[in-house]
């Protein structure tokens, strides 16, 4: 593994396998890849809906949560001149299902039935926050399917994932920001500004909604660290890798740095002057990442 600042690296990597198939869609896209179309899959628990856009090898984009309405658009749109990505809402919330279960392992088999219903026999996975932990996920349980990984400020595959450093973190900035501790049932708008470097400056918080009740879900990820899935299953995983955190990311840059040390064949890229939405504070470094991972892969 290397850890990269900058655009610095120092690592020889082997090459990886070839192969990736991807079937057109059936959601009635033309032949313009480069266009947005919806995407609307029907799985036995419900119909999952999302949008489609990009060229290039197929990226499958997991949003962050658990529990939280689509928030990658700006993340897809980044990837889109060299994937065909993928995003869709995952379930529990409108206009996806919102019944059905909400444990990891169904989580991971939305994401399946999506690649399997479009036909893509092998995908890149992209995944922020929560999302990065479940395309860890998907990945171990299908590696067959995996081009590779861009796995953007994670929660992390070892213990907790930095989720209570997290809260440490988000009360201390509360506090020093506003002068008083952080109020217990504080709101997703309220904290916004302290997922950024620079939170005087923090852009307005989109339009997300929230789920209002993830316990299953946080269970079923308990469940999963007591079981040590990644840990186990990660350092089988052949797939390329590339860690993309914010330095000032309230979850620590340290969990990305742990979860690619369990992979083969994993790189970290820490973003100085950045919080946990490097998309949005420092637009094009994703995109450069997952460049520099996807030519190697294809080569």
């Amino acid at each position: 593994m290397s850890v990269i600042h900058g655009s610095r690296t120092s690592r020889a990597r082997r090459k990886p396998s070839r192969g990736s198939r991807n079937v057109a869609c059936k959601t009635g896209r033309d032949g313009d890849r480069g266009g947005m179309s919806e995407v609307r899959i029907d799985t036995p628990t419900g119909t999952l809906v999302g949008a489609r856009e990009g060229s290039g090898p197929p990226a499958l984009v997991l949003h962050g949560g658990p529990g939280l309405s689509d928030y990658t658009e700006g993340l897809a749109a980044e990837l889109a001149p060299i994937f065909d990505t993928i995003r869709y809402q995952q379930r529990g919330l409108a206009p996806s299902a919102v019944e059905g279960p909400v444990t990891v392992d169904a989580h991971v088999a939305d994401a399946l039935a999506i690649l399997d219903e479009l036909r893509i026999a092998r995908a890149w996975l992209v995944g922020h926050s929560w999302g990065g932990y479940l395309a860890m996920h998907v990945a171990v349980a299908r590696p067959s399917a995996v081009l590779g990984l861009v796995i953007v400020d994670t929660l992390g595959a070892v213990a907790d994932g930095g989720r209570a450093a997290f809260g440490e973190a988000i009360a201390a900035r509360y506090a020093a920001f506003y002068g008083r501790p952080r109020p217990e049932q504080a709101g997703l708008a309220e904290i916004w500004p302290f997922y950024f470097a620079a939170p005087a400056s923090a852009p307005p918080m989109p339009p997300i909604a929230m789920r209002e009740n993830n316990a299953e879900t946080w269970a079923s990820i308990r469940a999963h660290i007591a079981n040590r899935t990644l840990e186990l299953n990660l350092p089988k995983l052949d797939a390329p890798a590339i860690f993309v955190h914010g330095v000032e990311d309230p979850i620590p840059a340290q969990v990305s740095v742990e979860s690619a040390a369990l992979m083969r064949r994993a790189e970290v890229d820490l973003i100085e002057d950045c919080g946990h939405f490097p998309w949005i504070e420092q637009p094009g470094r994703v995109r450069a990442a997952a460049s520099r991972v996807a030519e190697f892969a294809a080569s």
